[in-house]
């Protein structure tokens, strides 16, 4: 099956526990005053590629260790199709590789979607489509409610355990402050510089004046129309 992703990053480790394959789906019409991923909202753009060639990264990121997958976008349920696949294969993956290695280590690796639904929103083709899933945050972000909740961009955003394993996983980050880093960068093959997480209020600014105080300007920034 096709679908059009923003690009994948690995290990990524800003969204989610652990180091995680990051799978960026492109494409969103819910245009949330203040995102930092503008350029993500055009189904037009990014690449297009199939679920076989993600689940090939995501088998080498499980053979390397990964401890998670994190779906993001753009909105991922927007490709709602595409992402029932990739989370269903993802799942076996994850699960053949773990009774080939006799379950070594502390947890199987998660399976984690952001979504700027909220629950409520969640019609039955969207709520099939996160049936692969261990855990879901939902929620638009809203700029005007800050906050320092774990991998949230807003107050309002919630993590929502799916399984067993992901009410397991993300039960100590359900509250209470991050304590991790919130941004990760990466230089991008095109030259750019890519930056993965959830900054706090003011933190891209801040970075864009540090930037230029050593001599760096932005020519285009994600987070400005």
């Amino acid at each position: 099956m096709e679908l059009r992703l923003d690009g994948t990053h690995y290990p990524l480790e800003t969204l989610g526990p652990g180091k995680r394959l990051g799978v960026w789906f492109q494409g969103c019409t819910l245009a949330c005053a203040g995102c930092m991923s503008r350029h993500t909202w055009d189904p037009e753009a990014g690449t297009r590629t199939t679920v076989a060639e993600v689940l090939a990264t995501w088998r080498r990121a499980l053979a390397d260790g990964a401890d998670g997958l994190t779906v993001s976008g753009g909105e991922p349920l927007q490709q709602a199709a595409a992402l029932a696949e990739l989370l269903a294969g993802a799942a076996r993956l994850r699960d053949g590789a773990r009774r080939h290695e006799g379950s070594a280590g502390p947890h199987p690796a998660d399976l984690l979607v952001y979504t700027g639904y909220d629950t409520g929103e969640l019609t039955p083709e969207r709520r099939s489509a996160l049936g692969g899933a261990d855990a879901v945050v939902t929620g638009r972000f809203r700029v005007a409610e800050p906050t320092r909740l774990p991998w949230r961009g807003s107050a309002n955003q919630r993590i929502v355990p799916l399984t067993p394993r992901g009410a397991l996983r993300y039960a100590p980050y359900l509250a209470g402050e991050s304590t991790g880093p919130r941004l990760q960068a990466v230089s991008g093959e095109d030259g750019g510089l890519r930056l993965y997480g959830v900054p706090l209020r003011g933190e891209l600014a801040a970075l864009e004046r540090r930037l230029r105080d050593d001599g760096t300007g932005l020519t285009e920034r994600s987070w400005r129309p």
